[in-house]
């Protein structure tokens, strides 16, 4: 398997993902299930076949790694639909992950097989993959923040600030325990836990970030548009952790986390 043959089923996927995303407004659950699902094996089929043809998890470049957030965005609409059946997040997803596909398919990065040493630790792939799945519906929350900012200047309605806290609640679970692999990764690897690495330091900017959200929606006078701006600039702070990184001089030649330049 090459990469040659990836447009062929991510135009497979998105087509079954926007069918599902169809069928969610029209209410017809069993097609968004049925659609949704089948897209995200058709598309993880192609993720297995890379695996298999590269001998090693698909995840150092960030074109690999937009690979999985594609993946995952989808995973995690259907999940969100599933629980609290939000009409919007598949069409969400959708859009977002054909953004990603794009991405990968107007600029595609060389993959090797090659894979340095810290990266064939056992830690490495779960790590990456919890945390794609929790950038996934973070991104979603953000989405939802702005459309309240934007959209519902005049009232915001408790049940629609439901969703933003569920949507944030799970992405910050899921965050955490890839906080915690890539600790167990870190120790495998470079003999420590944690070192305050450049990529780690804004991992934990990103973690207290949401971690005030959370806290500050429980106070009773609170703001409710201030709440989303603290959520916005959070999802800010998740970009520059994910692949602003690179790009930032201090983790030039210093950063262990920037093998995927």
């Amino acid at each position: 398997m090459t990469w040659e043959e990836f447009i062929y089923f991510a135009i497979v996927a998105v087509l079954l993902w926007a069918v599902g995303a169809w069928a969610a407004w029209k209410e017809k659950t069993v097609v968004a299930y049925s659609s949704t699902i089948i897209g995200l094996a058709v598309f993880f089929s192609f993720i297995l076949l890379m695996w298999v043809s590269l001998e090693r998890p698909p995840l150092r470049t960030m074109g690999e790694t937009r690979l999985w957030y594609s993946f995952f965005l989808p995973l995690a609409g259907i999940t969100v639909y599933s629980r609290w059946k939000y009409k919007w997040i598949l069409s969400f997803s959708t859009i977002l992950a054909l953004v990603f596909i794009c991405v990968n398919l107007f600029k595609p990065e060389i993959h090797s097989k090659t894979l340095m040493p810290a990266l064939q630790s056992p830690w490495f792939a779960p790590h990456v993959i919890v945390y794609m799945f929790a950038y996934a519906v973070l991104g979603a929350s953000a989405v939802m923040a702005l459309y309240l900012l934007y959209f519902k200047k005049k009232t915001i309605e408790k049940e629609e600030f439901e969703i933003v806290d569920n949507l944030v609640y799970v992405g910050l679970a899921f965050m955490t325990i890839g906080m915690l692999f890539g600790a167990l990764w870190a120790k495998e690897a470079w003999g420590h836990y944690w070192s305050w690495d450049p990529k780690e330091t804004w991992a934990a900017i990103t973690w207290f970030a949401y971690l005030i959200y959370i806290h500050y929606r429980q106070l009773p006078n609170q703001k409710p548009r201030l709440a989303l701006f603290v959520l916005l600039i959070s999802f800010v702070l998740l970009q520059m952790c994910w692949w602003g990184i690179n790009y930032l001089p201090s983790a030039q030649g210093s950063s262990v986390h920037t093998y995927s330049t």
